[in-house]
């Protein structure tokens, strides 16, 4: 009885333990990878260092990590001052004779050359673990309060029976000086800055670890850590630990005894989430437009959405407001306390360039309050209309001195990339462009089309390295998009090529009734699904958008709270299916303000006039303003009538201001020979 009591209890721990795992796996895998690269700012190879350091991890995937390690003498103190004591703790461990260097795994007693990192890491990755390690970091953003949970699992024996689990903290892009010999690691640098990544701020355990045991197969070792993520590290000049550039490494290594080999078995990033003590507490990721090719001004919008309140979500109302248009939505379903999920919307978005803002507005049946705000936009496509089934297009990429940063791509609505090009070569003499071009052939008409242009330093193609830019060009030699270079990681234009349209769109010259109001007509003859107008006050950059009223073969806006006495481009658009058209801009002028008697009462003509223009009414002063705003003529008057001489006017339009005593009317008329 007694011996089923112990095989019974030993089967209970078994499934005990079992049960208990939440985060790492049971089954057997190869090493992971810490790389301790020995750094600091003054050292003026060590960028190399963080060049090979980033390409190793880049070739491998969740499988190596890299930590700074900021000490020594090349680890100054000025700000930002990296240097912390489980910094000097560890470089104390190791024979360094030189910086950069690095141990991996800490499988040497010193450190090695860069050049042998590669080889070494790879050693390491084709070797099975005797365990594994996973865990969850959760941090309360008000509190500070980092909660971290450890699970080591051993798939097998370690061969000494006691090992070490340490849980370290590390930050990225901090911006500060770095010293650069070599110009090893341009990506890394933003204007004057380097970007400093995967920087050792502190470790949550012991610096060499927490003794952990048994180290035998199956065995599950659980481990909770409370940390208090400080404001800033560093004395003096110490550096503020922003919460969303953190994140947290867990490794388990053996100790040697009389030697300082102390070699990782594996390692891994834990998982973080967000968690306070409310009951009800959304956290939002930045919410982001879906950049995708869409000749529609209907955009997809999407976000994170975490529940790091206590309690589960299963009802969620927000609203959205782009403009003057605002829309509710609604999301129901099951989410539990740590735990996300992705949220979309979609909505119609006017032309233009928004600060749109998201506010939740009920939680689980109750009001509550939460409001972020983000970038939207609705910009007008290019629109190609072609004859045939297909077409070709130009790219022309005048590249900066650093090609080997630019690539490109077309992409259709289907996201399938139909045309790409770059990276391009490196140019010898500082400025120095080069043009590049490639013709894109039998791309589908009927087609919406998304061109993108990327720089992987996040520069552009511009400035001090030569004033590069990029323009397309259409079967016929036209350019339809064409940009600067000075367009940071990327730019993005989307454009149509559809087959000719069976509408005729006319722009109307605009009603000004009043200073600050204006009536638009447009004539359409076909069928539209939409009609509208696009406006902006002249020398401005951004249309602004509104719908039209259709009655029979015309349609019609009116907009308000225009800018008194100034000069507006508008210009009319049908919309059939994904395709726009445009109508010509038309120039108009807004009155000044008061007016009165002399509005009722002037008479301006003939119009169109040609040698000359007869001015009747009450007056004190007339000018007369070209579309640019140039006064081309003024003159006092103190009469009821005036004659003005336009044998020395170009033909065109211009604007007459006539003032009586302060009160201004302005009327427009052409001069036509």
């Amino acid at each position: 009885m007694k011996k089923f009591t112990l095989v019974l209890l030993a089967l209970l721990a078994f499934a005990f333990n079992v049960k208990a795992q939440q985060f790492v796996s049971t089954e057997p895998a190869n090493r992971n990878v810490i790389l301790e690269e020995f750094t600091g700012r003054g050292c003026g190879y060590c960028t190399d260092g963080h060049r090979i350091a980033n390409q190793i991890m880049a070739n491998n995937p969740g499988r190596v990590w890299a930590i700074n390690v900021h000490a020594g003498g090349y680890a100054y103190t000025s700000y930002p001052n990296f240097n912390t004591t489980p910094s000097s703790t560890i470089l104390n461990g190791f024979s360094v004779s030189g910086f950069p260097s690095g141990v991996v795994n800490r499988t040497t007693s010193s450190a090695i050359d860069r050049g042998q990192w590669n080889s070494q890491t790879n050693t390491q990755l084709n070797q099975v673990a005797e365990c594994n390690v996973a865990g969850l970091v959760r941090v309360n953003p008000d509190t500070r309060l980092a909660t971290i949970t450890v699970e080591v699992y051993y798939t097998g024996n370690s061969s000494v029976g006691e090992n070490y689990l340490t849980v370290a903290m590390l930050q990225d892009s901090i911006l500060g000086s770095q010293a650069d010999y070599g110009n090893y690691n341009p990506t890394q640098w933003i204007g004057t800055q380097y970007v400093h990544m995967h920087v050792l701020r502190d470790v949550i355990t012991p610096t060499w670890g927490e003794a952990i045991s048994p180290t035998t197969q199956g065995t599950l070792i659980t481990k909770t850590y409370e940390y208090q993520i400080p404001e800033s590290i560093g004395n003096p000049n110490g550096v503020d630990v922003v919460l969303d550039h953190i994140f947290f490494l867990a490794w388990v290594s053996e100790r040697y005894q009389g030697t300082p080999t102390r070699p990782i078995l594996t390692a891994c990033e834990l998982d973080m989430t967000t968690m306070t003590d409310e009951p009800i507490y959304p956290s939002i990721s930045s919410v982001s437009q879906v950049v995708d090719a869409s000749c529609t001004k209907t955009k997809s919008f999407g976000f994170d959405l975490t529940n790091i309140g206590t309690e589960a979500f299963t009802s969620i109302k927000y609203n959205v407001v782009v403009g003057e248009v605002s829309q509710e939505f609604e999301w129901t379903g099951n989410l539990a306390s740590g735990a996300s999920t992705k949220m979309e919307f979609e909505m119609e978005i006017p032309f233009g360039t928004y600060t749109a803002t998201l506010s939740i507005t009920e939680i689980n049946g109750q009001p509550y309050e939460y409001t972020t705000q983000f970038a939207a936009e609705s910009l007008e496509w290019a629109s190609l209309e072609v004859e045939g089934d297909v077409t070709n297009v130009k790219v022309y990429i005048v590249q900066d001195q650093f090609g080997e940063q630019i690539t490109w791509n077309i992409v259709n609505s289907a996201g399938e990339i139909v045309a790409e090009g770059g990276p391009y070569q490196h140019l010898i003499g500082s400025g120095s462009t080069q043009v590049n071009l490639v013709n894109v052939t039998d791309l589908p008409v009927n087609e919406c089309y998304l061109f993108s242009i990327f720089d992987n330093n996040g520069n552009g193609i511009c400035c001090n390295y030569g004033q590069g830019y990029y323009y397309l060009k259409d079967a016929n030699g036209n350019v339809f998009i064409e940009g600067d270079g000075d367009f940071g990681s990327s730019a993005s234009h989307t454009f149509s090529i559809n087959n000719p349209l069976n509408v005729v769109l006319t722009t109307q010259d605009p009603v000004v009734p009043g200073y600050n109001t204006a009536v638009f007509t447009g004539t359409l003859v076909g069928e539209a699904d939409e009609v509208g107008f696009l406006y902006m006050k002249l020398g401005e950059r951004d249309w602004i958008e509104v719908p039209g009223v259709l009655d029979g073969d015309h349609f019609t806006a009116t907009v308000y709270d225009l800018e008194s006495g100034a000069n507006y481009l508008v210009k009319a658009f049908v919309r059939v299916g994904s395709q726009i058209v445009y109508g010509e801009e038309v120039l108009f002028h807004t009155w000044y303000e008061g007016v009165g008697e002399l509005e009722q009462s002037l008479r301006v003509y003939p119009n169109p006039a040609n040698d000359y223009l007869m001015v009747e009414g009450q007056m004190t002063s007339v000018e007369v303003y070209n579309t640019i705003g140039q006064c081309l003529l003024s003159r006092a008057v103190n009469e009821t009538n005036t004659r003005i001489n336009l044998s020395s006017f170009d033909n065109g339009i211009y604007f007459l201001r006539v003032n009586n005593n302060g009160e201004v009317v302005t009327r427009k008329f052409s001069v036509n020979r």
